[in-house]
């Protein structure tokens, strides 16, 4: 499972790269300055928990604990449900469908995602340690 999670990191790592590089470059000229904050914003949770991701999958490696399987699945959740939601709004709103703005109430649902993994996380850090003591 560990391997799953390295590579699901990488993938989404180099998503967020190509992503980012569209909004520095061709997005600008598309949308609001609102819009385009709202989109960076979604490429840097997710390079954020890109790491997460990784660092999770090496404490799988270590110690695989259930408490980490959860935190991979739930930082995957989180940058769907949060980030996925900033760039099809972005998206929608480049292509002049503004009516859409609904899409955006879906990211809380991302967030919690990410504070649910950060806490499992650290409860699977919690246990390990227990385990090596």
């Amino acid at each position: 499972m560990h391997k799953g999670f390295l590579t699901t990191a990488a993938l989404l790592g180099c998503l967020a790269v190509a992503l980012g590089a569209f909004g520095a470059h061709a997005l600008k000229a598309m949308v609001t300055e609102q819009m385009l904050n709202a989109y960076e914003t979604g490429v840097r949770y997710q390079f954020y928990h890109v790491f997460a991701l990784a660092l999770t999958g090496l404490c799988i490696k270590q110690t695989p604990q259930p408490y980490f399987h959860t935190a991979g699945r739930l930082f995957i959740t989180g940058i769907i449900l949060f980030s996925g939601p900033l760039y099809v709004m972005t998206w929608l709103d480049a292509a002049g469908m503004t009516g859409m703005k609904w899409i955006g109430a879906i990211t809380p649902l991302g967030g919690l995602a990410f504070i649910a993994a950060w806490i499992f996380l650290a409860l699977g850090f919690r246990k390990a340690h227990k385990v090596e003591n």
